[in-house]
């Protein structure tokens, strides 16, 4: 369902798309990618100059490499426009201390020690807080949801529909709900 036509006449003055991407591969590993884009639609004035109307602002790339336990094993970033050529682009090379980390275990609180602030990219690191699910919805099918080992599914209480007390729990995994 979209959003209601708003009732205000508008301008439009800025385009962010943001883009993730699961690749399994041959070897048994899985890429997620994340893509983002800036797009102003007007000429605008930046520090180190003009920047024409449909140019990029930012257009950034990352790519973790995880096993099938989403631990990342191999990560990169790289950035084709940015609005201070010469210093943005530079803290690629940063983004490999993601490797070792698991997507479901920790990653954001890991990400801010390792990459927060001056250690990283803004623009860069606020991709990297969609990859968990972007990894999630990439092995969908892939792997068993229950492994049956006792132990509840990793979704079950990480958002209000899979809360265990909704008739969705209930449902769906009658095992986990509690009235």
């Amino acid at each position: 369902m979209p959003l209601p036509v708003s009732n205000v006449e508008r301008e439009l003055r800025h385009t962010r798309r943001v883009r993730y991407e699961g690749y399994k591969r041959a070897d048994g590993l899985w890429d997620i990618e994340a893509h983002l884009s800036d797009i102003k639609n007007h000429d605008f004035d930046l520090k180190t100059g003009v920047r024409r109307a449909g140019l990029p602002v930012h257009e950034m790339w990352l790519r973790v490499t995880i096993d099938r336990k989403l631990t990342i094993v191999d990560a990169s970033a790289s950035s084709d426009a940015v609005p201070y050529p010469g210093g943005c682009e530079t803290i690629a090379p940063a983004y490999r201390k993601l490797i070792g980390l698991c997507l479901i275990k920790g990653f954001r609180k890991s990400v801010a020690e390792r990459l927060g602030g001056t250690r990283g990219c803004t623009h860069l690191t606020e991709m990297l807080a969609g990859l968990p699910t972007a990894a999630i919805q990439t092995f969908a099918g892939e792997m068993p949801e229950e492994l049956d080992d006792g132990r509840k599914p990793f979704q079950l209480d990480q958002c209000h529909a899979l809360e265990t007390t909704t008739e969705t729990v209930k449902k769906w995994y009658p095992k986990w709900y509690r009235p």
